[in-house]
This record gives C-alpha cells, sequence and structure tokens, in this order.
C-alpha cells in the first residue's frame, strides 16, 4: 500500500533547518553581531528574535538597515554577508548544533516518506552542519539561500522544495503541496509554507506557542513530531475543505 494511502495522504515532510533540525539560531545570531560591531550597529538577542530571524543574511541585512535607517547599499550588504558567512563557517566547524532529537525523527519520518530541507541558510553551511550526523543522504531535497528569487516569508522556498520532490519521481502523481507538512519554528517560516500551500507544525525552540498561532499544530520540539501526528495535520486540513 501507498505510503500516502496508511498515513492519511501523508505525502513529504518539509523541515526548516536553522532552529528546527539545528540549535543555530545563537550561532547566526553572536555572528550577526560580532560583523555588524565592526560597522559600528548594535543588535541585541531581543532584536533579533523579534525581527530578522528567518531571513536570509542579505535580506536580514537589507531589514535591519531599512528599519535603523542605515545607508546599508549592495556592495555592503555582500561584504558584511560574505564576512558573517565565513565567520559563521569557523565556529560551526567547531560546536555540534544540531538537536539531540533531530537524527530520530528524520530517520523516522525518512523511512516511510520522503524528506527535504527548506531553508534561508547557505547551502555549505547546511552540508556542514549535516556532514558529521549522516543525515545528509536522507535528503532528497535541499532548498536553501539563493535557491529561489525570494526568500521566506515569500512562498519560493516551499514552493521549489515541493517542485524538486515532484522531480525526484518519489512523490505520487495524486500528491499536492496540501499532502506535505512543513516544520518551522518561525512565523515568517509558517507564512512561507502556508502561503505555497503546504501544511505547518510550528516548534517552540526560537518562539512561544502564540508567535506560531497560523500554524496547524505547534508543538515543543521535533522529539514530540511522529509519523501518526503528521498524517493527521494534512487528514485534519483534508477534513476541513471537504467541510467547506
Amino acid at each position: 500500500m501507498p505510503a500516502s494511502s496508511r498515513l492519511n495522504g501523508l505525502a513529504a515532510v518539509i523541515f526548516d533547518f536553522d532552529g528546527v533540525l539545528a540549535n543555530s539560531e545563537p550561532l547566526h545570531l553572536r555572528v550577526f553581531q560580532q560583523v555588524l560591531a565592526t560597522v559600528g550597529v548594535t543588535l541585541s538577542d531581543e532584536e533579533y528574535y523579534a525581527g530578522y530571524l528567518g531571513y536570509s543574511d542579505q535580506d536580514a541585512l537589507r531589514v535591519l538597515a531599512r528599519d535603523r535607517g542605515l545607508a546599508f547599499d549592495e556592495a555592503t550588504i555582500e561584504r558584511l554577508a560574505t564576512a558573517k558567512t565565513r565567520r559563521f563557517r569557523d565556529v560551526a566547524r567547531d560546536e555540534s548544533v544540531l538537536f539531540p532529537n533531530s537524527a530520530a525523527c528524520v530517520e523516522q519520518i525518512a523511512a516511510a516518506v520522503p524528506v527535504a530541507i527548506a531553508s534561508g541558510a547557505l547551502r555549505d553551511e547546511i552540508e556542514l552542519m549535516l556532514e558529521p550526523t549522516g543525515l545528509r543522504k536522507l535528503f532528497s531535497v535541499i532548498v536553501a539561500a539563493d535557491d529561489t528569487p525570494r526568500s521566506k516569508p515569500a512562498p519560493d522556498p516551499y514552493e521549489r522544495a515541493f517542485t524538486l520532490l515532484q522531480n525526484t519521481g518519489r512523490l505520487e502523481p495524486t500528491a499536492r503541496p496540501a499532502h506535505v507538512v512543513a516544520i518551522e519554528d518561525s512565523p515568517w517560516g509558517i507564512q512561507s509554507a502556508r502561503d505555497a500551500g503546504l501544511r505547518t507544525i510550528g516548534v517552540t525552540t526560537s518562539y512561544d506557542a502564540d508567535r506560531l498561532s497560523e500554524a496547524e499544530l505547534v508543538l515543543p520540539s521535533l522529539s514530540a513530531v511522529t509519523l501518526p501526528i503528521l498524517a493527521s495535520v494534512v487528514a485534519a486540513a483534508s477534513d476541513a475543505r471537504t467541510a467547506l
């Protein structure tokens, strides 16, 4: 029996990376603070989590410049983003950043349905953090920063991830975005996935549950995510559409 039939139509699961699979947001924040300090800009923890988490590096800098009225041209943004990338790689090589429950969750789900990543992180950063875990081989698709014209909260990353999953041939021909669940930790990521037509689960690793209220379901972490729960999110959304 096809997996989607056994799992109430669940066709695939797409993970965000930072804050969902990897506890890397504190590292991103630390490095952003260091790089911004070189141009005389301070960024508090509260400001980062309130307004800039979930964006690509370049978009985070653009939004910060807009919010602060800073005269950052594109050359400055690229220079700061490049410096941030270099520093982050150095830190990530020396620190284990994946959440302890990430591997077990991904392995359980990947045994039943295809899994993918849709992230605002750079591809080589994702690869760098996945490589020591042995999880990389389980992800048939990774959509990273610069793989789409727009980053989250635009739907582009999840739309592309779904299209690439279709191209792998591992999705059933009848699979639609509504048969796929995205797991996110930020309001911007949830908006991106929902606007791409996916179902969503929020995990409270970066934000309180009230900030993730647009998700169909909010859980404390990946340790609470199971195949029956994922299937129930797809089934509940389908039932709601039928009722309408």
